[in-house]
């Protein structure tokens, strides 16, 4: 396995490849009712921005995960986002994408924070490893297709910006 800065080839497979993940409908925010031509251009969006970081984890030449980051509201923070796909979870691509997340941070971004579905144990487990730490709850914050509510969880890592 191996992570690379994306580039604009790579999002139609980047899109395919999230709406996988996407129509298992546990894992992220985004529903299934998001085609791929509405990933392939937000991931067009992420390429061509210069503040914007998108990875893609692949293997073998094929795609099987991303990573991106993207400004919040908040100056000096980045949100950050990722997906696995089934078969290739629990082998380290995370981590990869995760070392190289944050070794593309810039000087004057102080902060990196995420959200994540209270019960994804193991990408939990894998941002405390990197030293996120847990900031709240949004309680019942995501309204599904079927009605039902999600809560996230928000995670954040602080940087030192001043030496």
């Amino acid at each position: 396995m191996r992570v690379r800065e994306a580039t604009i080839d790579d999002c139609e497979a980047l899109a395919e490849g999230m709406k996988v993940v996407v129509d298992e409908g546990r894992w992220l925010a985004t529903e299934s009712t998001t085609t791929t031509a509405e990933l392939a251009e937000r991931f067009r969006h992420s390429v061509a921005a210069d503040d914007h970081f998108l990875f893609v984890l692949e293997q073998d030449s094929e795609t099987i995960g991303s990573l991106g980051m993207h400004p919040s509201h908040a100056n000096g923070v980045l949100a950050m986002g990722m997906w696995i796909l089934p078969p290739w979870r629990g082998r380290g691509g995370g981590r990869l994408l995760m070392e190289a997340a944050l070794a593309a941070r810039p000087p004057g971004i102080h902060k990196i924070e995420l959200e994540v579905f209270p019960d994804n144990e193991a990408a939990i487990g894998l941002y405390r490893s990197f030293g996120f730490e847990e900031e709240g709850l949004r309680r019942d914050h995501h309204r599904r297709l079927d009605g039902s509510l999600r809560s996230a969880l928000l995670m954040a890592r602080l940087f030192d910006t001043e030496g």
